[in-house]
């Protein structure tokens, strides 16, 4: 029963239940107070899975579903559609040519990851603590400010100060590289110019942190060589996702669909 505000999802004959666009609603975030886009991104998610469902019964494909984690297997709509674009969407290499012009376009973007060596400073807490996060950013605060006016006796104020085991080794955490440490240490670290402190302590889940980059390697270049398979897979994967828009809007041109706007999504 379709009301004003949420009408029925129709997709050639075929009613969508509005318990599926209940539950496929919560995979779509929206901003605050307003619902309705998360209910109109769950509507054309539901329409363009129907009308694979539709295509592949048309087709008169049978599921065969695979083993996609460890004792996980796809549900049997989940093989219908691998099945269909599968058939729908061979895919296709591109040539070597392809590959070389795509790497010429911008070299510089295929570069080996940096390598930074690190000291710090940390004044342990838990963030979720109030008391315990204000404590310890006032004493980081303290201590920055002595690192800031002492660069050279960074070393000994870690030995003295800091709550971290590298403490022993005035704060040294040797070479670090991207996925090293946690998130909000490595941008404080890409922020930093070589030699240079934080200007002001930084939070983590382990707590407030005061960082010295001692030294930058940055990332090279890479030979052509060492990237083209890499490229190669890029291309393929971007040519396949083009080819699946164009196969969905294929069939969203030829289908009879209310309750959604997939018309208006494609372009």
């Amino acid at each position: 029963m379709s009301t004003s505000l949420f009408p029925d999802l129709v997709v050639n004959g075929e009613v969508i239940p509005q318990a599926e666009l209940d539950a496929e609603t919560q995979n779509h975030p929206a901003p605050k107070g307003k619902p309705l886009i998360a209910r109109r991104k769950a509507a054309n998610a539901l329409a363009v899975r129907t009308l694979l469902l539709q295509e592949a019964r048309r087709r008169g494909l049978q599921a065969e579903p695979r083993e996609v984690a460890p004792e996980r297997f796809e549900t049997e709509e989940e093989a219908l559609i691998r099945g269909l674009l599968d058939q729908a969407i061979p895919g296709t290499s591109p040539t070597d040519a392809q590959v070389h012009a795509e790497w010429a376009r911008d070299p510089s973007r295929f570069r080996s990851p940096p390598l930074w060596e690190v000291s710090h400073i940390l004044c342990a807490c838990d963030p979720r603590d109030d008391a315990a996060r204000q404590a310890a950013q006032a004493r980081a605060a303290a201590l920055s400010g002595e690192a800031l006016g002492d660069p050279r006796g960074f070393a000994a104020l870690a030995r003295r100060a800091s709550d971290c085991g590298s403490k022993a080794n005035g704060g040294a955490l040797g070479q670090l590289g991207p996925g090293d440490t946690v998130l909000e240490f490595e941008t404080a670290l890409r922020k930093l110019s070589e030699g240079k402190i934080t200007p002001e302590p930084v939070l983590s889940r382990h707590g407030w942190h005061v960082i010295r980059l001692d030294a930058v390697a940055p990332g090279q270049t890479l030979p052509f060589e060492s990237v083209k398979d890499q490229i190669g897979a890029a291309l393929e994967r971007a040519a396949w996702a083009e080819a699946a828009r164009d196969f969905i809007a294929e069939l969203v041109d030829s289908a009879e669909i209310s309750g959604a706007n997939l018309r208006t999504a494609q372009h």
